[in-house]
């Protein structure tokens, strides 16, 4: 069981917390619980780093930003044990769950998670610090923003957990955005490679790496509410518990054809003007981007009529602009860049579904659709199970209410 920031926000919510805890105890289950740190309080802990120093020494970051799991899980350990369970509360190290050198977005390697099955063995609750493990160097490190559940996911296929359930603010995964199109549908299920499409381009219910480690361990994950009454009908139903199921497509049975739709706002375009057509141009351009830690996503690639020269365009996030266009400005004579163009205020949408797969004309329906609507397309890539389509940041809004109409996803 993982819960979020906003759902151990204060003593009140912990206790509700240990509701949700204690319920999973008097139905049999061996639990352990991963915590984040109460709302708010990583915001403050990073803002008394920088204020302390800007240029402050990584590890030391991981020290302090950790803490704040440190005090939810020693907490909620108490309010189980207020209410009769048998609790413990663990940081990262104490497991240990080791990771890599890359302090305050470090990747875990490796959890020994026998001391935890021990311990279920003799019917205590692990309470577990989230966001944290110990590096090669014997220090704590963190595991980047939303790396709380990340260590559930991990632990949860550690120990050979029967499912992972993720609590957070919202009930489940849907079709879209609740706040841009009030029909957007909760999904009863969804598969590993569509979440992980979903929360990579743009849906904020979990986090991105929490996703492929679940899809590479088979960690069948729930995606459910804590704000709801702990000890309301259904919410100890162990096969099918109110919220969203993410897991193997085989275990999806009606398939849609297209899922979900996702945007992300704050995207910036870059267009590179008759560039000279020579092997090697292209790593020429994107390895210095990539070397300035600049993430590159959509690229579309024209050529010339004679084939001498070549039309670039590539979408970064907006607020990495001006340090790709200082790297562009750096290279531009070397690699033979007539004009580099830019753009900011542009927003990604994307049709996601593995129903793409087998279906025919899933792209033509998303066009004429904008087209109708006075939308125009800036680029589009495609993959196997998505389309995205670059447009104005004015547009997002009405493409998305759009796109989820088209494919009858308000339909229930």
């Amino acid at each position: 069981m993982k819960f979020g920031g906003t759902s151990v926000a204060d003593i009140a919510r912990i206790r509700v917390v240990a509701q949700h805890v204690k319920r999973e105890v008097d139905a049999g289950h061996e639990v352990a619980v991963v915590v984040s740190a109460m709302s708010g309080k990583t915001n403050e802990l990073v803002a008394w780093t920088r204020d302390a120093s800007p240029m402050h020494d990584a590890r030391e970051y991981d020290a302090v930003v950790a803490s704040g799991e440190q005090v939810t899980a020693g907490l909620l350990a108490i309010a189980l044990q207020h209410i009769g369970i048998d609790a413990r509360s663990w940081q990262g190290w104490q497991i240990p769950i080791r990771t890599d050198n890359a302090h305050g977005a470090a990747r875990i390697t490796d959890i020994d998670g026998s001391e935890l099955v021990r311990r279920f063995g003799l019917g205590q609750v692990a309470v577990i610090a989230g966001f944290q493990g110990l590096g090669p160097d014997n220090r704590i490190a963190t595991l980047g923003r939303g790396g709380s559940d990340t260590s559930a996911v991990a632990i949860a296929a550690a120990v050979k957990a029967d499912r992972c359930d993720i609590y957070t603010d919202v009930d489940g995964v849907y079709t879209t955005d609740p706040r841009i199109e009030p029909k957007a549908r909760r999904l009863n299920r969804i598969s590993f490679e569509e979440m992980l499409e979903m929360a990579s381009l743009g849906a904020k219910v979990l986090q991105v790496r929490s996703v492929e480690l679940a899809m590479v361990h088979k960690v069948r994950t729930f995606v459910r509410s804590s704000f709801e009454d702990p000890h309301a009908p259904g919410m100890g139903d162990f096969d099918n518990p109110p919220g969203t199921l993410i897991c193997d497509e085989d275990e999806i049975v009606e398939q849609q054809v297209v899922t979900g739709i996702a945007y992300a706002k704050d995207e910036a375009q870059i267009s590179l003007r008759r560039v000279s057509d020579r092997p090697g141009v292209a790593a020429g351009i994107f390895m210095p981007l990539a070397e300035a830690n600049i993430n590159v996503d959509m690229i579309v690639q024209n050529i010339s009529e004679d084939g001498s020269r070549t039309d670039m365009t590539f979408t970064v996030p907006a607020g990495d602009l001006d340090k790709a266009r200082l790297v562009l400005d750096q290279i531009q004579k070397d690699v033979g860049i007539d004009v580099v163009q830019s753009e900011g205020n542009m927003a990604k949408i994307s049709v996601i579904g593995i129903g793409m797969r087998s279906h025919a004309g899933v792209a033509a329906s998303a066009f004429k659709a904008l087209a109708d609507r006075g939308i125009n397309i800036r680029a589009i890539t495609t993959s196997e199970i998505k389309i995205s389509i670059l447009i104005d940041a004015a547009y997002t809004e009405l493409a998305v209410r759009t796109l989820h109409s088209v494919y009858g996803l308000d339909k229930h």
